[in-house]
């Protein structure tokens, strides 16, 4: 039976495998859009209705055409690149709370919020567009029906390791593989998403025309807001550290600048 299982979760990591387009990172994903997608959209439906928006018209335009103009470039990206049915099921939508937080989120399928509380952290357009090109990323990069296969896959490995002889090597390799018995696989995969939000981000916003260095002075801000030395050590936090982030944007940008170059040209006519 261990064997079986064993098997069946090998299978499952083959056929569940594909590349996120531009960085060509290989993920596993078994949730499909038709399955997450419908739950998704009813949730950020329940969520505006939960929630207060912010009735600061000036800062809600500005989410909502930066948000626009992203998702189109995002859009012609997608019609160009063989996924115009993952294109045609997005549902993209972008609205401003109005709360403290310094947070935005994107849901699967294109339903992004930003929070009052991290306008002043955006500061400008081309800070709003890092933010939003990180949120954007991670609805197109599949972050969150990857993390639902993970922890499905981290389930039947938990079933596998109980089946397994205690303290065996076998067991052992189980348990670093699905991080059974501390949150650092986890947390490790986290920072994955993030750090590869962030390079898709800034080829996003580089694409729908925006300033490309900003995307770092966003995190120099975040670094500089009060508590931000209180931050725990990044091996326990499911981001990167923003020392880290800032350094991975400068690094990245000239990269960034070219994929953005190279994706324009070759979505001239979509």
């Amino acid at each position: 039976m261990k064997k079986g299982l064993s098997l069946l979760l090998v299978t499952m990591f083959i056929i569940s495998c594909s590349k996120v387009p531009i960085t060509g990172r290989k993920r596993f994903n078994v949730v499909s859009d038709a399955q997450v997608l419908p739950s998704s959209f009813a949730q950020y439906a329940g969520f505006l209705k939960e929630n207060k928006i912010s009735t600061n018209a000036v800062q809600s335009k500005q989410i909502k055409d930066v948000g626009l103009r992203i998702s189109k470039a995002v859009d012609r990206f997608m019609r160009a690149n063989g996924m115009q049915g993952e294109a045609n099921s997005y549902r993209w939508e972008f609205n401003l709370i109005e709360d403290k937080t310094i947070n935005a989120w994107c849901m699967p399928g294109g339903k992004v919020v930003f929070y009052t509380g991290i306008m002043p952290i955006a500061a400008n357009v081309n800070g709003v567009a890092a933010i939003m090109g990180h949120e954007v990323a991670h609805a197109f990069a599949k972050h969150g029906q990857e993390r639902m296969s993970q922890g499905m896959l981290q389930q039947l490995g938990g079933i596998a390791v109980a089946l397994g002889t205690r303290n065996s090597k076998s067991t052992q390799i189980w348990n670093q593989a699905f991080g059974i018995g501390s949150q650092l696989g986890m947390l490790a995969f986290s920072r994955t998403h993030e750090r590869e939000a962030d390079r898709l981000g800034l080829v996003f916003m580089l694409m729908a025309g925006y300033d490309g260095n900003e995307a770092a002075e966003v995190w120099v801000r975040m670094s500089q807001r009060a508590g931000a030395g209180q931050a725990p050590p990044q091996i326990l936090s499911t981001h990167p550290s923003n020392a880290s982030r800032i350094a991975d944007l400068k690094a990245y940008l000239p990269t960034a600048v070219a994929y953005a170059k190279k994706y324009n040209a070759q979505t001239i006519g979509q």
